[in-house]
């Protein structure tokens, strides 16, 4: 792979990243607004090519704009709130992007000052879980849980929740509530379809409950080879959603983490270099290409897109401490519960 994206491309492409930072350390969209998770993915990838200063200033923006009850707003821009609810998925990814961090600067004083921030927003997250297992989406602005939960949130908090509770372990402050809380949501989202809002058009439903580890061996196999020529185009990547023609760098790079996590390293590597056709000259890439019109579709390059095909090599390469971030994610899933309905007799 390092062929394909060897270091000095990848400090471009993470350079590329910085270079839309904003003053205060956030990574914006392309239209302007901050969110966490993204924020987040985009300081991993700033990591891998050893951006030190530019990641330190990202984590203080999440502390700065945490709240009280763990969240952050859904959208910021220029610095203010400018949509209010608190995503579940938003709150969590903070443990995956701190053990990240760990693991690859060591840097233990970093996740010591860091756990209270975890802490306040997996306890967020956990209570949001509903009685079967599933943990909804959003809390609004107002205090109100959303009625429904959606199941590529729930495969990434899976992901959270795993290494929350390794860093929990790792200060000296065990939370085993967050250990029952993923092996139930890992249940559910193996096990209960039913138990999500219909997305199924969009690809990051197929392969997300695999990269987030909560469905793994023969099941991610099966999961994968089930949906792979709906949603990939040979030569070209991986579509966002599977009734339209266009393929998505993001998307692509994720399904490459997906994966190696499963130990397809030769379609991981070819499904990379397919993608390369977006790399841009300055080291960014398009956002996703409509092969219908041969056009670039959006028309912008996103620094989301830059962070997964990072990571993505990063994993690739076993470049950094880091690699397996994706790979090591999955855990021993519980058995099933009378709460989930699984054990619950049929009636005829």
């Amino acid at each position: 792979m390092t062929e394909v994206l060897g270091p000095g491309r990848l400090l471009q492409t993470a350079q590329s990243i910085a270079a839309i930072q904003d003053d205060d350390g956030g990574v914006p969209w392309p239209e302007g607004h901050v969110d966490a998770w993204n924020h987040i993915e985009c300081l991993m990838a700033m990591r891998v090519a050893g951006l030190h200063d530019q990641v330190r200033r990202g984590y203080e923006w999440l502390v700065r704009h945490q709240r009280a009850d763990g969240s952050w707003p859904m959208k910021v821009t220029g610095g203010q709130a400018v949509e209010h609810g608190g995503e579940s998925n938003h709150a969590a990814y903070i443990a995956v992007g701190v053990w990240h961090e760990l693991l690859v600067t060591g840097d233990d004083a970093f996740a010591r000052r860091l756990w209270p921030v975890v802490r306040t927003a997996l306890d967020f997250v956990v209570d949001l879980q509903t009685e079967r297992g599933e943990i909804v989406w959003e809390r609004s602005a107002a205090g109100v849980a959303a009625s429904e939960a959606l199941l590529t949130g729930c495969s990434s908090i899976h992901q959270s929740l795993r290494y929350g509770v390794r860093l929990a372990e790792h200060v000296g402050d065990p939370q085993p509530e967050w250990e029952l809380a993923a092996d139930r949501l890992g249940h559910v989202v193996a096990a209960h379809p039913e138990a999500f809002a219909d997305k199924g058009r969009f690809s990051m439903d197929w392969y997300y409950p695999v990269l987030g580890g909560a469905v793994r061996g023969d099941a991610a196999h099966a999961r994968l080879a089930a949906e792979w020529e709906t949603f990939v185009v040979p030569g070209l990547g991986s579509r966002c959603v599977s009734d339209q023609p266009w393929v998505t760098g993001a998307e692509t790079c994720e399904l490459v983490l997906t994966l190696d996590a499963v130990g397809d390293r030769d379609r991981a590597g070819r499904l990379f270099a397919d993608i390369q056709r977006l790399r841009h000259e300055d080291g960014s890439y398009w956002t996703g290409w409509q092969f219908a019109n041969s056009r670039w579709f959006p028309h912008e390059r996103s620094a989301y897109t830059a962070a997964a095909v990072i990571l993505a090599a990063d994993a690739l390469t076993d470049g950094t401490p880091g690699a397996a971030v994706f790979r090591d994610a999955t855990a021993p899933v519980a058995a099933p519960t009378d709460l989930c309905g699984c054990r619950t007799p049929s009636h005829t």
